[in-house]
């Protein structure tokens, strides 16, 4: 019996409207979204992830740039300043990169240039960023960075050296010397990759601790 009463209660609420399904509830919108605009933004998500991407590994780039300065950092030239992020072990002109070319009895590679000079930038970007050819050069050489312009004085005397060894005097200007000072051999623009029968730097670098050797005996 009371089952009975207590269906027909049930009974009783669903015929006064109490509905289990309301028609007043209806699915809600997301306000000003539409079915276009979020096909738009789907669109470009792959770029939008291409960026992020990109951005973080520059990020890692600039951080790893951050931690691996060398002596030209804290330089008043621009031009070296901006070498002094770059993986070779770059010295100034002075008395300290000599001191550790004789310390390590190995010869000097350097490098003159100028910020405005373009085959200089490519110079650098091709070779003296690459990590591999710094890699090199750290374990064969001392590297000496000079500024064309905050450093006329020491530009003049080495293109006159150059000059006098029949050797191109341009910038950028690409220089081995000797732990004393003493040029045995020299250039201008190295490419990295072969071009037009230019001598690649990678072949001319890896060739002049043999020569220094051989300079070394002479003397």
């Amino acid at each position: 019996m009371r089952l009975g009463r207590d269906m027909s209660f049930s009974r009783k609420i669903l015929r006064r409207g109490i509905a289990i399904k309301s028609t007043k509830l209806k699915p809600s919108k997301l306000p000003g979204v539409s079915f276009a605009c979020m096909r738009t933004l789907l669109g470009k998500l792959p770029l939008l992830l291409c960026a992020l991407l990109a951005t973080g590994a520059a990020a890692q780039v600039s951080a790893l740039r951050a931690t691996s300065s060398n002596h030209l950092n804290g330089s008043k030239s621009s031009y070296l300043q901006r070498a002094s992020q770059q993986p070779i072990d770059w010295y100034p002109w002075g008395e300290e990169a000599f001191r550790k070319a004789k310390e390590l009895d190995r010869p000097i590679l350097l490098d003159l240039g100028a910020e405005w000079c373009p085959y200089c930038a490519q110079m650098d970007r091709e070779s003296y960023e690459r990590p591999e050819m710094a890699k090199f050069i750290n374990d064969h050489f001392v590297s000496i960075k000079v500024d064309y312009d905050m450093q006329p004085g020491i530009a003049a005397r080495l293109q006159r050296a150059q000059a006098y060894m029949n050797l191109p005097a341009g910038l950028p200007l690409t220089a081995f010397l000797s732990p004393s000072g003493k040029l045995y051999f020299g250039g201008g623009y190295f490419p990295a990759e072969p071009r037009g029968g230019e001598t690649l730097f990678r072949r001319n670098v890896g060739g002049r601790p043999v020569s220094f050797s051989r300079t070394a005996q002479d003397d």
